[in-house]
């Protein structure tokens, strides 16, 4: 079999190349959508930018580790955040796991003007990876003298994606991506890099020299939300790794894809493109919240606090609605109620035009009316 020269083998690693028309479009929709998403942010309470800021935090945090293949629990990733961020939240105990990606979010909001560090960095590993105990090397770059590789298949039979460079070279690797996500992020800068392509390189780069021993994919996203809103001066809150997870597998291929040639167009167009579907999904984000004030604004006197009850419970669900739209039996048992009351309940919102009504028997379902708003 062959043996693959990875990109950084190559002698002009790591000075990659692109085709900046292939972006142009791309750049351009990205600079509109930021426009419009401050515009609509004018019209969102403080409370409810607190809300979006909670959710999209959490949603990234849970996002990013389910890429990984590690499920965290909802609830407590978002009373982690909440505390991190000094807002009100329960007293539940936090599982190491949560708290730590949890931490990271809110340390890359906060701190996201702060040009990148080894101690930042070392700091981000200490975090994703509270309560591990399999690692032998936590907030520091990997030093094992076996090969870093990214394989897939059967253990005597593994197939390897990738190879990155031997640990007694990723002090000095480290070093020059610092110095160049640092210089390319720079005021003063002149190389007229824009935004996503700036975001696209930052993340191979870094992933590919894969400097820790576990965890680089998620410090590998955050380096590219970091990018984004260093270069839009405020933090980027987009839903990056909640559209990445959403075809995990077409961002691992591209990465795959990329990983032996230092001509990356086709991996700045995917990842481009899914910055702006990103960016667009925080718009759509945006504009629920805005129907959701204007909708308790005009209903929240007309409803009982069964009613109310579920109604939040829906609005919990985000713009995409409730899964599989909502039925009198989650009715009764969100509400505690018996079956009678849940049906009255329920004809009430629809003589209300609160909630529209699809299907019959069985599969009649619920949706909430927020375009009646």
């Amino acid at each position: 079999m062959t043996h693959k020269i990875w990109n950084w083998q190559l002698k002009k690693w790591p000075h990659f190349s692109y085709d900046k028309e292939a972006l142009k479009e791309l750049e351009y929709r990205f600079s509109q959508n930021r426009g419009t998403v401050l515009g609509v942010l004018k019209h969102v309470h403080e409370t409810s930018k607190d809300d979006l800021l909670v959710e999209i935090l959490s949603e990234e945090a849970i996002k990013t580790s389910e890429i990984e293949g590690e499920v965290l629990n909802r609830e407590s990733v978002q009373s982690s955040i909440k505390r991190n961020l000094g807002l009100k939240a329960d007293k539940r105990k936090i599982p190491p796991a949560e708290y730590g990606i949890s931490e990271m979010m809110v340390d890359l909001y906060l701190n996201y003007d702060k040009p990148l560090s080894h101690k930042q960095l070392f700091q981000w590993h200490e975090m994703i990876t509270n309560g591990r105990r399999d690692l032998t090397n936590i907030g520091c770059y990997r030093t094992h003298e076996d090969p870093m590789q990214v394989v897939s298949g059967r253990l005597y039979e593994p197939k390897v994606h990738f190879e990155a460079p031997p640990s007694k070279q990723v002090p000095k690797e480290m070093e020059q991506f610092i110095s160049w996500f640092n210089a390319l992020h720079n005021e003063t800068e002149k190389e007229g890099i824009l935004p996503l392509a700036k975001a696209g390189i930052a993340h191979l780069y870094f992933v590919c020299i894969h400097p820790f021993e576990d965890g680089n994919g998620r410090i590998g996203r955050a380096i590219a939300e970091k990018s984004i809103a260093l270069s839009i001066n405020k933090p980027s809150l987009i839903s990056l790794s909640h559209t990445i997870e959403a075809n995990r597998k077409k961002y691992y291929n591209s990465l795959a894809d990329n990983n032996t040639t230092l001509e990356i167009t086709d991996w700045l167009v995917y990842f481009g493109q899914t910055i702006l579907d990103a960016q667009e999904n925080t718009l759509k984000r945006i504009d629920f919240l805005i129907e959701k004030t204007k909708f308790f604004d005009r209903y929240f006197s007309q409803i009982n606090e069964r009613q109310l009850k579920v109604i939040q419970r829906l609005f919990e669900a985000g713009h995409t609605g409730f899964e599989g739209g909502l039925s009198a039996d989650n009715y009764k048992k969100i509400a505690k109620t018996s079956a009678s009351t849940a049906t009255r309940d329920l004809q009430d919102l629809i003589d209300k035009q609160i909630l529209i009504k699809t299907g019959t028997l069985k599969h009649t379902r619920y949706f909430l009316n927020i375009k009646a708003v």
